[in-house]
This record gives structure tokens, C-alpha cells and sequence, in this order.
């Protein structure tokens, strides 16, 4: 299953992990997903969104 937020999108990002002797090694950051039970298009479901859609308002949540 993907790590993309389904209201804005958001997915991992990439970058590199640098030790202190600058090795390096690709590494990724995932966003914070979780499962709620949301109302989208007037319907009740589950949709994987990160916590900043939830801690911003953009989910209305299905009671």
C-alpha cells in the first residue's frame, strides 16, 4: 500500500543519511499516516490521511 495522504497528497520524501565520518546512504522519510473513518463525497469510509489534514480540520470525522 502507498504512504500518500489521500486529501493532500503528501508522500515520502528522500534524502540522505550523513554520518559523522560523511558516509552517506539513501534513507526516506515517510509521513505520519493514520486510519480514520471520514466523510468524503457526502460518504462515510476509511481513508488513510496524515495527522496534519486531521490536526488542520481538512477531515470531517464520520461519528
Amino acid at each position: 500500500m502507498a504512504m500518500v495522504c489521500e486529501l493532500c497528497g503528501k508522500k515520502p520524501s528522500f534524502g540522505n543519511i550523513v554520518s559523522h565520518a560523511n558516509n552517506t546512504r539513501r534513507r526516506r522519510w515517510n509521513p505520519n499516516l493514520r486510519r480514520v473513518r471520514a466523510v468524503m463525497d457526502g460518504v462515510r469510509r476509511r481513508a488513510r490521511v496524515c495527522t496534519a489534514c486531521i490536526r488542520d480540520g481538512k477531515v470531517i470525522k464520520a461519528a
